[in-house]
């Protein structure tokens, strides 16, 4: 994708260095994969990319003490560009995700996730080819905020005791706590940047997915928020659905009930292009759609603020893979490509695309996707860089 503005910009240089991170799990092994493929991309082109790991997740824990260190989220905020492997992500108590405080540290506020099927990558639907389209996630609010507090905890208890005394709530005993904040300020900015990418890249439509029905002030003023951008910030470019004719210029905006969202992406994905959508639906959206084209291996991501933006691989650590040269390097790779879209860098992000799609046509295959093919052989993660290497 192109830098979020719709306004056309010229190429940018090569930045002195491009922050890694190179993750937990198998992320050391896909970033060594991966960032030959990059640079030579990068050359072929004239341009010099150079990187500098900086510690993060696990390892940085056991050496410094901090699983984010200051020097660290200071590389990532001054960069204008960032990659990132996966990151270890605790379930229930302890340390929150460091996915999410980076986040929310450097207001990274759109989760970026372009979803395309690379022909030959085995898919569980009949026509992935009909999958082409971008979500735009809310990165920084709903209840990824983790303003939750445990059952019987005093935080909880005193939430609770507020709830009844103050405004007539009466909930059971033991009762855990979450809080849902959605602002206008962030719902309008992650629409924003969605439509001016929909426009620049000349797409039909761009679909605002809620599930307002029910929760109607958070979700619902999501929706609401949403059209009033594309009245009020893009007047003549847009037009809701409800007024669009047919063979109409503008840029259709349309909304959709969540959970009919994803009953649409099965039976009628080549009517969604661009999606807008709050946090929690847009993680559960990008998975449901990533699994159609092939799952998290084959998919890209960013996390994208107004002025540094972090592109990762999208899915886990897999520990139980790290080290045995068996990880998929797609979704690290492709959100190489995308980083040199958000460049400008458009025809070295071609080069990482066409080499990628080309090696999966020649019958290459990590393990992952080989084995959902009877008898089709695979490659290690080395092997697969290597054949893809070579078609840069």
């Amino acid at each position: 994708m192109p830098h979020p503005d719709a306004t056309p910009k010229p190429p940018a240089a090569a930045p002195p260095f491009i922050p890694l991170l190179e993750g937990d799990g198998v992320g050391p092994e896909l970033c060594a994969a991966v960032i030959p493929i990059l640079t030579k991309a990068a050359a072929r082109d004239s341009r010099s990319l150079t990187f500098k790991t900086f510690p993060a997740g696990e390892k940085a824990l056991r050496e410094t003490g901090a699983s984010l260190p200051p020097e660290t989220m200071k590389a990532l905020a001054t960069a204008r560009a960032s990659l990132k492997g996966p990151l270890a992500t605790p379930v229930g108590g302890g340390i929150r995700s460091l996915n999410v405080a980076i986040r929310q540290a450097l207001e990274l506020y759109a989760c970026v996730r372009p979803i395309s099927h690379i022909p030959g990558v085995p898919s569980p639907v009949k026509s992935p080819e009909k999958i082409n389209a971008i979500i735009f996630r809310e990165n920084t609010e709903d209840v990824y905020a983790g303003l939750e507090w445990p059952a019987a905890s005093p935080e909880a208890e005193a939430l609770q005791a507020f709830l009844q005394e103050r405004l007539g709530v009466s909930l059971k005993e033991r009762t855990a706590l979450g809080l849902k904040p959605m602002t206008e300020m962030a719902s309008k900015r992650l629409v924003k940047m969605a439509i001016a990418w929909a426009l620049r890249e000349k797409l039909p439509s761009l679909t605002l997915v809620h599930k307002g029905n029910i929760m109607k002030y958070t979700e619902g003023a999501f929706r609401a928020w949403g059209y009033e951008v594309a009245r009020d910030d893009f007047p003549g470019l847009t037009v809701p659905e409800s007024e669009a004719q047919e063979g109409d210029a503008r840029l259709v905006i349309k909304d959709r009930i969540a959970d009919n969202m994803f009953m649409q992406t099965l039976l009628r994905p080549s009517e969604y292009s661009a999606i807008a959508t709050p946090n929690l639906n847009g993680d559960y959206l990008s998975d449901c759609l990533a699994a159609q084209i092939g799952g998290l291996g084959v998919a890209p991501g960013a996390n994208i603020g107004d002025s540094a933006a972090v592109f990762e691989a999208t899915h886990g650590t897999a520990p139980k893979y790290a080290g045995k040269d068996v990880a998929n390097p797609s979704s690290l790779l492709l959100s190489g490509a995308l980083m040199f879209d958000y460049l400008s860098w458009e025809d070295s992000a071609r080069r990482v695309r066409d080499a990628l799609a080309q090696t999966v046509a020649a019958g290459f295959l990590t393990q992952d996707l080989a084995r959902q093919i009877p008898g089709a052989p695979s490659s290690s993660t080395s092997a697969f860089a290597r054949q893809i290497l070579e078609r840069v």
